[in-house]
């Protein structure tokens, strides 16, 4: 994800963080800080346990507690996130990367068509995780009286893992709601899709999770909450990108590359002057073209990598010296939906189809779009 940095691994996954995560956690830390009277007497009315405030009010302390019960809040995050990849591998999908963000965390895993059987447990596992989590929180609030620690010790203990503990609970019960693409959603479409097709069973969980969106969308804006009004509209967005992508794979699961993509298709020398392929690009309206030595692909260039490039420069030089090299490309047998896969992870408009190194054709975004719109009819 754009705008993350990793910070190290585990279970062999790369845990990185976004920068929106470094943004929420001073806000985190402000409100639970500003909050903490009202906190300390909810946790004496939730566990039935004395809370010393003596440390726990003084001073700058409460933004203290409340950066480590962010950070503490976060860290349950994670491992919600590490119980799905975890079963997630069990069920042989591969996973990216886990990234810590403002809403939480993501983990980013192969992009394939979903497998309800293995969807299931996957979607399961991270609030039973979270769950689990709390419930060991709420045990160290109880076995703290036992420990030869200071009762206001014990105050700063019982404060930060009780919180832990509630919030963690809490987030298990919010994350089982069936607010597609939650984890309550996916559940919904597994059970859905064990009695009718995918495609469906995803239009269905998708429509119940933007009406959840509507519904947190409307209580955020009575409660004056920006963070309940950017969850709607995360649920939201969420849902129908999702949506479109399975409906999107079932249009096209029997489309191949080969019987859709554009050929012949116009090719360009790495000699050519760099100038020539932007006036080619002017005339023909495409904004790419494969470069070819000897009939044989080499490369592939752009309008983006024409504009990486000074316009002073451009006058002296090549396609060869601004041209992208080894392109990704595909066979004419590969299916439509791993060219969408392509293009959606990298960025692409286009991608070439190659055969024993020889440029067969060339595939577009516009060419998928146009088939699907076809396929619907």
């Amino acid at each position: 994800m754009d705008g993350s940095f990793r910070i190290g691994r585990l279970f062999g996954i790369p845990i990185l963080i976004h920068y929106t995560f470094l943004l929420v956690i001073p806000l985190f830390a402000w409100i639970i800080g500003s909050q903490i009277t009202t906190t300390i007497d909810m946790l004496k009315e939730i566990f039935q346990v004395p809370i010393d405030t003596t440390v726990v009010t003084a001073g700058f302390m409460p933004y203290v507690l409340g950066t480590i019960s962010a950070l503490g809040l976060f860290f349950g995050v994670l491992v919600h996130e590490l119980a799905h990849s975890v079963v997630a591998r069990t069920k042989g999908i591969g996973i990216n990367s886990i990234t810590l963000m403002i809403f939480g965390g993501i983990a980013t895993m192969e992009e394939g068509v979903p497998d309800p059987k293995a969807e299931l447990p996957m979607a399961l596992v991270g609030p039973v995780a979270s769950f689990l989590f709390g419930l060991l929180c709420c045990g160290i609030v109880y076995a703290v009286p036992s420990l030869s620690v200071s009762s206001s010790t014990a105050g700063v203990i019982i404060f930060v893992f009780g919180y832990l503990g509630v919030l963690n609970i809490l987030l298990c019960f919010f994350n089982l709601i069936p607010a597609f693409p939650m984890d309550g959603g996916r559940v919904l479409r597994a059970w859905l899709a064990g009695r009718m097709p995918l495609y469906r069973a995803t239009q269905i969980a998708a429509d119940v999770g933007k009406g959840f969106a509507v519904i947190f969308g409307i209580i955020g804006l009575f409660m004056f909450s920006p963070f309940l009004i950017l969850i709607a509209l995360f649920i939201y967005i969420g849902a129908n990108m999702e949506s479109v992508a399975v409906r999107y794979s079932h249009l096209l699961q029997d489309v191949t590359v080969g019987s859709m993509m554009s050929s012949p298709v116009t090719t360009v020398p790495s000699s050519l002057p760099v100038s020539q392929a932007i006036a080619m690009m002017y005339t023909s309206k495409h904004l790419g073209f494969p470069v070819v030595e000897r009939d044989m692909l080499v490369g592939m260039i752009t309008l983006a990598d024409v504009n990486r490039t000074s316009p002073i420069d451009r006058e002296a030089m090549q396609v060869r010296d601004v041209m992208t090299r080894d392109p990704i490309t595909l066979p004419p047998t590969a299916p439509v939906v791993d060219a969408l896969r392509i293009m959606s992870a990298h960025n692409f408009g286009r991608i070439p189809v190659v055969e024993d190194g020889k440029i067969l054709g060339i595939v577009t975004r516009t060419d998928i779009l146009k088939v699907t719109e076809l396929r619907q009819v």
